[in-house]
């Protein structure tokens, strides 16, 4: 069995992208409906994964950018993150296929990445 390593998952989406203003112009009944459904699928992704799931992690707030200039309030499209564990990047990209994050949710993409080791000196 080969090693497993951590990956980091982020969920992308638009709060001004044609997938939300699609969501937006849902009746607000039916908005719900796929809300519900949506969690249960999200709850039901959860579930499957467990075993392989390190963070849960979950949705991201608003966000500040700290550089040489300060402070600043600043808009981004990550709306939330998970970390996992799997032999490959290849392996870890497979378990977000058809997320509900994008599959029910407006969510546009999740991109996984590996977390590296801290390089020792």
């Amino acid at each position: 069995m080969s090693a497993e390593h951590k990956f980091l998952a982020v969920y992308l989406g638009s709060k001004s992208g044609p997938k939300m203003a699609a969501w937006q112009a849902l009746p607000e009944a039916e908005r719900r409906a796929k809300e519900r459904e949506g969690m249960a699928a999200w709850h039901g992704w959860v579930e499957k994964h467990k075993d392989v799931i390190v963070e849960m992690g979950g949705p991201l707030g608003k966000t500040r950018r700290i550089d040489a200039s300060g402070i600043a309030e600043i808009s981004n499209a990550l709306t939330g993150f998970t970390v996992v564990r799997a032999a490959s990047q290849e392996d870890a990209a497979r378990l977000f296929e058809n997320h509900p994050h994008f599959a029910i949710f407006p969510g546009e993409a999740i991109e996984v990445m590996p977390v590296l080791a801290i390089p020792q000196i």
